[in-house]
């Protein structure tokens, strides 16, 4: 196996050799192995992983929404891999960011629910993108310290801040942010003017460049604070939803401006002449919103918070166009994939992430046309744990014992509970979740982990404004509008 050193020396070589050969096959690492990436394709010079919060399935042009235009993303979905059965990595914000970072379904690593801390414990994916040679950078909400309330610039002494996970730089908050935020970088407050999505677009673009400049490799999340309520946006982007109600139009102005943002951040990969060989991936955390004026999720059922498909179901869009070949697959896929597909892409040693990985590699679906999932997708939320495989999608309710089967090809917005009329389906797939929900106590136990414990380092969920750290800045930040609420807590 390579040593830390020689495999980052390898992948700083491997950006030159790409920039100097743009898509010479070029193999990359594998724990003890190599393997080629893509056919003939060299691992992607810069990736950037894209979140929006509280986006529906069906908040996209390309899905027709009857009155949202998104034409940056519906390029992009032109121009990659659209995945129109996408699926964030459970019904609320924090878990699927969680999911992201670690491969793996969210209670494995103590995310519940919003506003939980991950646990120092897991191997992280920028953790393993540092050690393959690429800068990290983290831009926009992180909501993986333990923090509730309105996203707040995280301190430099919090705990569990974007840097102790492997972040290089970051400009971050705690949760959600909107117009002219205030954010953090480094622990070091910023006040910023205008649209949050182009702002942090705008400051990746930076990092980005600047590795770009000095022949390095990059890793850069941008995760947006839109369309998560409060719902505020510039009047220029209201307009066209005057027949819906304020709220309506807030919200669907923040979907315009952070559409707008993608469009920035395609445009400025094109100008740094880095666009053919950098992985843009894009998805949304969760499902959408009731409510907002107009459908958000695509007539599937349940919203944000609902393991039901409208929960649960999310945009999502692979761009890279060095190695993908542009086309629609209705292949069930996940947030719990993005770890594996980019540690096959770069070469990551199967030892940097943590076992059991809950997500597989997506890397030969972007050359084929892939129809049958070997390992199902799974979900575990509150008192409900869910498998997709495939079409079918069981639900079971550890508290009562319900079951609920669905065949999502036949019946997508889970209208018909097929669990009593076909119980010989239903009771495959309920072992298989019955053998799930255990495998996820035992994670909960920190069996996972080299100690076979956990450790006490996670701080409990709480809102910053209760937080002793933050008792020296509460006046500059309640005299805020955005923080107005926060006060009265």
């Amino acid at each position: 196996m390579l040593s830390n050193q020689t495999h980052a020396l390898f992948h700083r070589l491997l950006y030159m050799i790409v920039v100097l050969c743009g898509s010479a096959a070029v193999p990359c690492c594998h724990g003890d192995e190599t393997v080629a990436s893509t056919p003939h394709v060299a691992p992607p010079a810069h990736v950037v992983l894209v979140m929006s919060d509280d986006q529906g399935w069906g908040q996209t042009g390309y899905y027709n929404h009857p009155i949202l235009k998104t034409p940056h993303l519906d390029a992009m979905a032109a121009n990659g891999l659209r995945l129109d059965r996408f699926y964030a990595g459970g019904p609320v914000c924090s878990p699927t960011r969680a999911s992201v970072l670690t491969g793996r379904t969210h209670d494995r690593t103590g995310v519940l629910s919003h506003g939980d801390a991950l646990r120092h414990q897991e191997k992280t994916l920028p953790q393993a993108m540092q050690n393959a040679g690429y800068a990290t950078g983290h831009f926009g909400k992180w909501h993986l310290n333990g923090l509730r309330g309105a996203g707040a610039p995280i301190l430099a002494s919090d705990t569990h801040h974007p840097g102790t996970f492997g972040f290089d730089e970051w400009l971050s908050v705690t949760n959600f942010f909107d117009l002219n935020p205030i954010l953090s970088r480094q622990g070091e407050f910023e006040d910023f003017r205008g649209d949050s999505s182009e702002i942090i677009v705008a400051e990746a673009l930076d990092f980005i460049g600047r590795q770009q400049q000095s022949n390095h490799p990059s890793f850069t999340v941008i995760w947006y604070g839109s369309p998560h309520s409060p719902f505020l946006a510039n009047p220029d982007d209201t307009k066209g939803f005057d027949h819906l109600n304020a709220n309506g139009q807030q919200h669907h102005g923040e979907l315009v401006a952070m559409d707008r943002s993608i469009g920035t951040l395609r445009a400025g990969l094109r100008e740094l002449g880095i666009a053919d060989n950098t992985l843009v991936w894009f998805n949304s955390d969760n499902g959408g919103l009731p409510g907002v004026g107009a459908d958000s999720v695509g007539g599937l059922r349940g919203f944000k918070g609902s393991v039901y498909e409208g929960g649960l179901r999310v945009p999502g869009i692979v761009e890279w166009p060095a190695g993908i070949k542009p086309r629609i697959s209705e292949y069930p896929s996940g947030v719990v994939d993005i770890f594996p597909t980019l540690a096959e892409l770069v070469g990551i040693p199967s030892d940097r992430m943590g076992l059991p990985v809950d997500g597989i590699s997506l890397v030969p679906l972007f050359t084929s046309d892939l129809t049958r999932r070997e390992k199902p997708l799974p979900f575990q939320y509150n008192d409900k744990t869910v498998l997709i495989d495939n079409d079918d999608k069981l639900i079971l309710n550890r508290k009562t014992g319900r079951l609920e089967l669905y065949d999502l090809d036949a019946d997508p917005h889970e209208s018909t509970n097929l669990a009593s009329s076909q119980p010989e389906r239903a009771s495959a797939l309920q072992q298989q979740t019955i053998e799930l929900s255990k495998s996820i106590a035992r994670s909960a136990t920190g069996k996972d982990y080299p100690e076979g414990q956990l450790l006490k380092e996670k701080p409990s969920r709480r809102y910053w404004v209760q937080d002793p750290a933050y008792q020296p800045y509460l006046d500059r930040l309640f005299a805020r509008p955005e923080y107005q609420r926060e006060s009265q807590r």
